[in-house]
């Protein structure tokens, strides 16, 4: 299993039509990123890490008001997202590699940035955190673990790491944020979400 730019986006290309069918009506994420929007103070700009092909979580963003740019690695679910949101921008890239010096008022990152490779959590971490406007609020997801593995979904073996809880929240503070909500969402799943803000 390589975890490479290019091997992460075909594989969500294969899975694109079903994901985008299942989630369309999916209320899965939904009550977190609302949370997070209560402490956003306006609307303006906001930026969607690993958009997939859009739906329940981008609407939440759209209903706000705000001005939206999602980023995906796969060409598929980009050009689902740009069929089902056709206002919005949408960028084909590995956020990796990709860069701007665009603030962003709110950014999204949900069940995205566990598939970087284990030595990249900290680097594009820390660039989101720079990407975020004063007094914006960023909502992402880890696994409350440190390491890497993969596991089978769908039929293919997918790439996951994390740095766990510890290093997040000393990355968001070392990057200026303050942590306005964290949860173990669902446990015994070691799934985490976190609410931050930049002061």
């Amino acid at each position: 299993m390589t975890d490479t730019p290019d091997n992460i986006g075909q594989q969500y290309d294969e899975i694109a039509l079903w994901w985008n069918d299942r989630h369309k009506a999916s209320n899965y994420g939904v009550a977190q990123v609302e949370k997070a929007l209560a402490f956003s103070n306006a609307s303006g700009k906001a930026l969607d890490v690993g958009c997939g092909a859009g739906g329940r979580l981008m609407k939440l963003l759209e209903d706000r008001g705000f001005e939206i740019t999602g980023i995906d690695a796969s060409s598929e679910m980009i050009n689902l997202a740009r069929l089902n949101h056709p206002k919005n921008l949408f960028i084909e890239d590995d956020i990796r590699f990709w860069d701007t010096d665009m603030q962003y008022d709110f950014i999204l990152a949900w069940d995205c940035l566990f598939h970087l490779p284990l030595d990249m959590q900290k680097p594009v971490l820390a660039k989101l955190c720079r990407m975020l406007s004063k007094h914006g609020v960023m909502i992402h997801t880890f696994g409350d673990g440190v390491g890497a593995h993969t596991d089978t979904w769908l039929g293919q073996e997918f790439y996951y790491s994390s740095i766990g809880i510890r290093q997040n929240i000393e990355l968001l503070f070392e990057n200026g944020l303050s942590i306005m909500h964290l949860e173990l969402d669902q446990f015994p799943e070691k799934h985490v979400y976190t609410i931050s803000r930049k002061s």
